[in-house]
């Protein structure tokens, strides 16, 4: 539904009269669209109203320098950012620019990506053409339900027309009982080129999938002429088994039964390098025994990178490292796209080719949130802060047997004792995070904390809106201790949300058992803890062996809440704190153990995403 001003006006009203200095009511008594404002984000991306799904369709258009960031959205939608940190909706209320009912795709349109100068040098979008329901990997695939078709714009990405063709992808590989074949991902790379004899320059395509009775995979096609028409089919040039992990110690969860969302691109240590590392991300399906069908148990954000080979004309990749995007349960079908020096947030901020990646919060868990009252907030969802990939690397780390772990990181380089290691690097993109810290701040005083205990902050934000940032070091005898050391955020005398280091596990958490008052009296209101495993490594700093420091940027967009560390690690969910006085911040110890906290600083404000939205 789309909101009329009167209709807004109404709700603003109706929330007006909404008490959040007393407990909640039954927040599915209250009428529709009461709760738009209560817990909705500021500086992310969502759509003026209305459920936003999967982020996809990215591109810089040659002709603006804009960058588009597009997610599915009634067909799918858009906005244009010159600087990622304020967005324009490239339709007036959040229009979608493609819709299904076409003739590839009666029902659906799915994930796709852009060639931005593809058909005629225009934007040329390569999607997912959907003709038959449902698709699940725990159920039969009906063969046609979902192909790769085209479309084009020529009004600045503000509608794609579908070409008047058949698919140019019209199935998946012959004779495979395949478990999906959608979300196809456009890109160049110089290392395939090489292995493959291709032209410098060549297009390929990933689309993500899997084979029942088999595993996951991803299933690789080449351009073979310049009107974007014939893709030459490769294979499955990755595989797993079904259902089987990456390693032992738990650092990048499952491969699931079906990949979903697969994007692939190269990396250097300065970004984006079409002759660098090779990398992935993707999502993973899977679920416990017993299988239900049209249900997925879990969804896992991942990452893997790796060496690529030919062998007997066959092209193959083969992980060496892999962990997970966002550790999040909620958080999934990341996104990204190159965005190149030349565009206008690149040249703003004298950023060099980059790649950027947006991550989905869902709010309704995947639609299993029945009971959330998603009629009364009249929204659902948002699409993370804009991330920059890069090869991140570790260095003076001493060499034991932890490092030498099958994990997400891998040894580089080693020379007596000290060993250098790879992993993917991850941070808010710099010109967003250079935003959201630009508004007024305060330094809050450092602690050693070495009893249980919380302490207020002695200066406290005035809003739900802020971004924390702080260091905390541990001496070495923490380590396989039952420390957790952290902020409560979120704070009252009511509600708390604390986010903490545990090292029983070598995990953050961050605990929602109390987050929000409402979840006593509205069913749906999930109030289930988030974890993620970050090691903090050993590293010879000054002759002295010293565990690494733990660097915190925590991002409280009203509910949003993302949590980054040491530029490697990142876990995301939501925080649905219900009265006003919540939004205290708190040092916080438990357990046996030493913790200073450094640095400590709160941003308050946040800055606005979409400033020519009423």
């Amino acid at each position: 539904m789309k909101i009329s001003p009167a209709v807004l006006a109404g709700s603003l009203a109706a929330r007006q009269e909404i008490d959040y200095n007393s407990a909640p009511p039954n927040l599915s008594t209250l009428t529709n669209s009461s709760l738009f404002e209560t817990w909705r984000p500021k500086a992310h991306v969502l759509p003026p109203f209305g459920q936003i799904g999967d982020p996809c369709m990215h591109y810089t258009d040659p002709e603006t320098g804009l960058f588009h960031v597009g997610w599915l959205h009634q067909g799918a939608a858009g906005a244009t950012t010159d600087d990622l940190v304020t967005y324009r909706d490239v339709n007036p209320d959040g229009a979608p620019f493609i819709v299904a009912g076409g003739t590839n795709d009666r029902l659906s349109v799915f994930d796709g990506s852009v060639i931005p100068r593809g058909v005629d040098g225009k934007p040329t979008l390569l999607y997912t053409s959907v003709s038959y329901l449902p698709i699940q990997w725990t159920v039969n695939y009906t063969r046609g339900s979902e192909t790769q078709s085209l479309a084009v714009s020529r009004d600045g990405g503000r509608g794609f027309a579908k070409l008047d063709q058949g698919p140019v992808i019209p199935s998946p590989p012959f004779a495979l009982d395949v478990t999906g074949f959608r979300d196809p991902f456009v890109f160049q790379n110089a290392r395939l080129d090489a292995e493959l004899g291709s032209a410098p320059g060549t297009w390929y395509v990933v689309v993500s999938g899997g084979v029942h009775g088999d595993g996951p995979a991803q299933f690789l096609y080449r351009l073979r002429d310049p009107d974007f028409q014939y893709w030459e089919e490769l294979g499955r040039w990755w595989r797993e088994p079904a259902n089987s992990t990456w390693a032992d110690g738990g650092w990048a969860g499952r491969w699931g039964f079906n990949f979903e969302v697969s994007n692939l691109f190269s990396l250097s240590e300065d970004g984006y390098d079409a002759n660098g590392d090779v990398f992935t991300t993707l999502g993973a399906e899977w679920s416990l025994d017993p299988i239900v069908p049209q249900v997925s148990d879990f969804r896992e954000m991942l990452w893997a990178s790796g060496d690529v080979s030919c062998e007997n004309g066959e092209i193959r990749f083969t992980p060496s490292m892999a962990g997970k995007l966002d550790w999040g349960k909620s958080a999934y079908a990341a996104a990204g796209k190159e965005l190149p020096a030349t565009s206008k947030a690149s040249e703003k901020s004298g950023a060099p080719d980059r790649f950027i990646s947006y991550v989905w919060l869902t709010g309704d868990f995947y639609g299993t949130l029945e009971d959330f009252p998603t009629n009364q907030q009249n929204w659902t969802g948002a699409l993370l802060l804009p991330r920059e990939l890069s090869v991140g690397k570790i260095s003076n780390v001493v060499d034991n047997d932890p490092v030498r772990e099958t994990a997400s990181w891998k040894v580089t380089s080693s020379n007596s004792g000290i060993v250098e290691l790879a992993t993917l690097r991850q941070e808010i993109a710099r010109e967003a995070k250079a935003a959201l810290t630009s508004s007024d701040s305060f330094v809050e005083p450092g602690q050693t904390l070495s009893t249980p205990g919380v302490v207020s902050f002695q200066q406290q934000p005035q809003s739900k809106f802020h971004v924390i940032t702080a260091s905390l070091s541990f001496p070495q005898a923490c380590r396989g201790g039952n420390l957790r050391a952290g902020f409560q955020i979120l704070s009252s005398a009511y509600e708390s949300t604390p986010i903490y280091y545990q090292f029983s596990n070598e995990s953050i958490v961050v605990d929602r058992s109390n987050t929000s008052a409402a979840a006593q009296t509205t069913s749906g209101i999930d109030s289930r803890n988030e974890a993620g495993k970050l090691r903090l490594f050993d590293l010879m700093q000054g002759g002295e062996n010293q565990m690494e420091r733990l660097d915190l940027t925590i991002v409280v967009d009203n509910s949003v809440v993302e949590v980054h560390a040491n530029g490697r690690f990142a876990l995301s969910t939501w925080a649905w704190s219900w009265y006003a006085s919540s939004s205290e911040i708190r040092f916080f110890h438990d357990g046996d153990g030493e913790v200073t906290f450094g640095d400590v600083t709160v941003h308050e404000g946040l800055s606005d995403a979409w400033p020519d939205r009423s």
